[in-house]
């Protein structure tokens, strides 16, 4: 049976004029409102998009290839890599696997995957389980962290009635960093909902302890599309090098999709707004790039490499004229400050630590304080247990560049004159979830080859700050001026070594381990 044709991922309330693309996909779509579109159910689901054909894993990465599918929750690691990294890792796990869909969006400036869940939850279904079909995982969990996205996916699961593999969606902790890959499987796996830290992959130690395809909502969802309309259909839109479509959330509440390589000005027109004072692309992990430059950027990963940015999560976020730049950057470094999850030092110290040394600057401390605002990104950058310290320092380092003048004004005491409207949307947030309990020393992490020479190798996991490292092993250890360590990695010369061992063994958090020479 030959499927109907999906016109697109979802069904439109409006229809502006199109921006060029081709039939397969009609024209870009705005979402006019996530309560005023209707839910697809699974009668209006089959309807639309027809059954769902099968794949081997073979089929499976080979489609993922032709088409350069890439996770679109924010680093676009190419798709067919982690299915291959799972193939491989469920072989050595006696064929134990798992399938794990990251439905949250900590970030109030994207609702993309949240328009999905709620309005075409059996796309998003339909890709999970084309995968686990294909890779033969034994269960497909969603995490979700809103009640409303919860109720549409459990609606979904019972419309479809009893299916193999498991299948469930659970509710997790709303927090920025709850769609981090390991705080998403610890959650979904009845733990904290917190970032372990470690670089262990998914795919060799995920969900409950087995190899696990991890990706997010959107990429499940344009799966399913490719998988219906094949790859020569699917290459039917976009660019030859990034076919398809991407989801957009624009200015935090429009939902649109559009084809890669479309432009950026045009998408801004199609939502009814223009550049303003300047695009923040990617998200509050992203980059801001110029009213001028926004008139030329086109939306794709090679294109907008010339600008430093990435789409990250899909958020696109313009800056208008009536809004202090300066102002809705300190706003957003507190919110992100207040979104640690209290695992290490850089993040739970040193984020509040910049965006009040920020304020300050604001508020006219002068050029020292812009300054020492430097030296508190530099304080934090590459200490994290994630990535939300570099993804924040990130955020402040490119508002800096992108409005200079307007933070060196506002330092010395001149200000701009505007409020500060909120063009970059927050949220609250929920208390601090307690830090995860030490049960074993930490692993080391999964590096190259270690060099000759020893390391001494800080866990921020379970770093305190106690400072004793640095009164042990001096010359070594150097404290930053949150406290803690400046470095996670430091060379250990061989008249150290045996002050490093006893500095490991005083250590009251266990945070420290030498690592090996050849």
């Amino acid at each position: 049976m030959t499927a109907p044709a999906p016109t697109r991922m979802l069904p439109a309330l409006t229809d502006p004029e199109p921006v060029p693309t081709l039939a397969s996909f009609g024209p870009p779509r705005l979402l006019a409102g996530l309560d005023e579109m209707p839910r697809m159910d699974r009668v209006a689901h089959l309807s639309r998009h027809g059954s769902l054909p099968q794949l081997s894993s073979q089929e499976l990465v080979a489609l993922a290839e032709n088409i350069d599918l890439r996770g679109r929750g924010g680093a676009g690691f190419p798709f067919a890599r982690k299915v291959s990294a799972v193939l491989d890792g469920m072989a050595r796990a006696d064929g134990k696997g798992a399938i794990v869909v990251n439905g949250s969006e900590g970030e109030p400036s994207c609702l993309k995957d949240t328009a999905m869940l709620l309005h075409a939850p059996h796309l998003v279904i339909d890709g999970a389980l084309l995968a686990a079909d294909s890779l033969g995982a034994q269960e497909v969990a969603i995490g979700v962290t809103r009640t409303d996205v919860l109720n549409s996916v459990q609606r979904a699961i019972d419309e479809r009635g009893p299916v193999r593999p498991t299948l469930r969606v659970t509710l997790l902790t709303e927090r920025f960093v709850t769609g981090e890959g390991s705080a998403m499987t610890n959650g979904l796996g009845g733990g904290q909902g917190l970032p372990s830290g470690r670089k262990i992959r998914s795919s060799e130690r995920g969900l409950n302890g087995v190899p696990t395809l991890l990706s997010n909502t959107e990429t499940y969802a344009q799966l399913a599309v490719a998988a219906r309309l094949g790859a020569l259909g699917y290459r039917t839109t976009g660019l030859p090098a990034e076919p398809g479509t991407l989801l957009l959330t624009v200015a935090g509440s429009r939902v649109v999709e559009v084809p890669y390589g479309v432009p950026l000005n045009r998408v801004l027109a199609l939502c009814g707004m223009d550049a303003g004072q300047g695009v923040l692309i990617g998200g509050y992990h992203g980059t801001f790039i110029s009213p001028v430059d926004a008139q030329t950027a086109t939306l794709s990963r090679e294109a907008l490499k010339t600008y430093n940015a990435v789409l990250g999560a899909g958020a696109v976020l313009p800056l208008p004229y009536d809004t202090c730049p300066a102002g809705e950057t300190v706003r957003v470094a507190k919110w992100m400050g207040a979104e640690s999850a209290g695992q290490c030092g850089p993040c739970v110290l040193g984020l509040p630590a910049l965006a009040d040394q920020l304020d300050l600057a604001v508020r006219g401390g002068g050029d020292a304080a812009l300054d020492a605002v430097q030296a508190r990104m530099r304080a934090v950058e590459k200490r994290g247990a994630c990535s939300h310290p570099d993804g924040t320092a990130r955020f402040v380092a490119s508002a800096l560049a992108a409005f200079p003048e307007e933070f060196e004004r506002h330092a010395r005491g001149f200000g701009c004159g505007r409020p500060v409207t909120g063009a970059l949307p927050v949220t609250g947030h929920l208390p601090l979830l307690p830090a995860a309990t030490p049960v074993a020393a930490p692993a080391a992490p999964a590096t190259p080859a270690a060099p000759p020479q020893e390391r001494l190798l800080v866990d921020w996991t379970l770093c305190r700050g106690h400072g004793l490292c640095a009164d042990v092993v001096p010359g070594i250890v150097k404290l930053g001026p949150d406290g803690y360590p400046e470095k996670a990695s430091m060379a250990l010369p061989a008249r150290m070594r045996r002050r490093a061992q006893l500095a490991v063994r005083r250590c009251p958090a266990l945070a420290l381990r030498v690592q090996g020479g050849n």
